[in-house]
């Protein structure tokens, strides 16, 4: 399978998933249904751009590693960047939809950023189990 095909595939579960997630959180915690919906989309939106961008440059930087094996710190320093990543956009945007202060906004996401690494982690594991990346070829010609 393409690198490429793998990601869109990566990207729409993981997405499916958090849009349920996150409008459910919200909703939970009191916000509308309406705007927990608008916050789910709006993020998940962001988090499309923003997972296939981070996937896209993790996957460069793995391949050019000694080792491709996605041992438990490369899967740990996978999750913490995209979520690093991810909320610098996420807390302005909760923030305006939701219409509280930055500071509530980023307390919220805090809170959804705790669920979100855990699921990252998690996800990532299952998903190379189920559509494992793609081995890098070397070439015979190639110094060893």
């Amino acid at each position: 399978m393409s690198p490429v095909r793998r990601r869109i595939i990566y990207v729409i579960i993981y997405e499916a998933i958090a849009i349920a997630a996150v409008t459910f959180g919200l909703s939970s915690l009191g916000f509308g249904g309406g705007s927990s919906g608008v916050i789910a989309l709006a993020s998940s939106a962001v988090a499309i751009v923003w997972n296939f961008l981070w996937n896209t440059m993790f996957e460069a930087w793995e391949r050019r590693q000694q080792s491709q094996k996605r041992t438990l710190l490369r899967r740990v320093v996978h999750a913490v960047g995209f979520e690093g990543g991810l909320i610098v956009f996420l807390v302005p945007l909760m923030a305006l939809i939701l219409q509280v202060p930055l500071v509530e906004a980023f307390f919220l996401e805090l809170g959804l950023l705790v669920f979100f690494l855990i699921y990252t982690f998690v996800y990532a594991w299952v998903f190379d189990l189920v559509l494992p990346p793609q081995a890098r070829v070397v070439d015979s010609a190639e110094p060893r």
